[in-house]
């Protein structure tokens, strides 16, 4: 009997042959760089995962360049700014995101703004049926997390935040949970300010005095806070919870999104994981090892939905699905 020696391959070396990255990798002198989302495929679930783990047997992948060299735009209603002269609203710097190549609100409708639409449709999509299920409030709860460092969970929750804000019956609040690296204030171009950790720490500050209204329609910012040692067991705390209902109270419309720190780098994003009802994890296509897949995967596997967003992918122009058609190549 001739024995099979073959090699069962691996989840990433699955999802390279299903979705073909090499075909379309970017060479380093085109001037240009257009993204496409890939489709979500069943068949990379793992059917034995070494811990019993409920990830989302259809993922949502999003294919983002390393670099965007233009600025890219978002679907937005005519009304989408608010005048910045009005009380006590902050600013965001637009170009700050030009330059960092993320959605700028108000721009022409880009590559990058319809790779997030599908991202979000898909969480909206799952937030339906966790609304179902008799968990209306954690259904409008999502954690932004990476395995490591530098795999662009904060680009990806800042992308996403611009995009659901401007769906016409949704307000966003985007909350710096990363409090050993806070970054999202300094992404925005807004003034530090107190946040998260200051509520934890004192039960006499109401959070939602803490909340920033943006110039963007619909988005508001949470920054991290005072920086504290005790960070992760203020985090585990009971009052966490208070806060997040006040949150969740203020504003029937509100999502709430969480940018955390990398799960195998810093303990909160597990303890965030137990409080909300989807986890976006953020897998940087060119450097994110299976292993540490997996192992992210078991520390946040208190939430039951686990979305997948493949960042770091790119791709030739004439081989994306959406540069064309919204001018990116001439119009007609």
């Amino acid at each position: 009997m001739t024995r099979n020696t073959t090699r069962e391959p691996s989840l990433l070396e699955r999802a390279a042959k299903v979705y073909d990255f090499g075909a379309h990798a970017r060479a380093r002198d085109l001037p240009a760089v257009e993204q496409e989302a890939v489709p979500a495929d069943p068949a990379l679930a793992d059917p034995t995962p070494a811990s019993p783990v409920s990830v989302n047997t259809d993922p949502t992948f999003l294919a983002i360049p390393e670099e965007l060299r233009a600025p890219v735009g978002e679907e937005l209603p005519d009304d989408f700014h608010l005048p910045i002269d009005q009380g006590d609203i902050a600013p965001i710097d637009r170009g700050m995101l030009a330059g960092n190549g993320m959605i700028v609100p108000g721009a022409p409708v880009g590559p990058l703004a319809e790779e997030f639409r599908l991202i979000k449709r898909q969480l909206l999509i799952t937030q339906g049926r966790i609304a179902d299920s008799d968990s209306p409030d954690a259904a409008r709860t999502i954690l932004v997390c990476s395995a490591r460092p530098e795999d662009g969970k904060t680009f990806c929750a800042i992308n996403l935040a611009l995009s659901l804000a401007a769906e016409r019956d949704t307000d966003v609040l985007l909350v710096d949970a990363d409090v050993a690296k806070p970054d999202i204030v300094n992404r925005l171009g807004i003034a530090d300010a107190p946040g998260l950790l200051d509520a934890l720490a004192d039960s006499r500050i109401d959070v939602e005095t803490l909340v920033i209204r943006t110039d963007v329609s619909h988005l508001s910012i949470l920054p991290a806070g005072t920086k504290t040692a005790m960070d992760t067991e203020l985090l585990a705390s009971a009052r966490t919870r208070t806060v997040l209902a006040r949150l969740l109270a203020a504003n029937p419309r509100r999502i709430i999104i969480f940018d955390s720190p990398p799960a195998l780098a810093a303990s909160p994003a597990a303890v965030l994981a137990m409080l909300v009802g989807q986890v976006m994890l953020v897998v940087r296509a060119d450097r994110t090892p299976e292993g540490e897949l997996r192992d992210a995967v078991n520390l946040l596997d208190s939430c039951e939905h686990i979305q997948l967003v493949l960042n770091a992918v790119s791709f030739v122009p004439g081989g994306a699905r959406f540069g064309s058609y919204y001018g990116q190549e001439g119009s007609k």
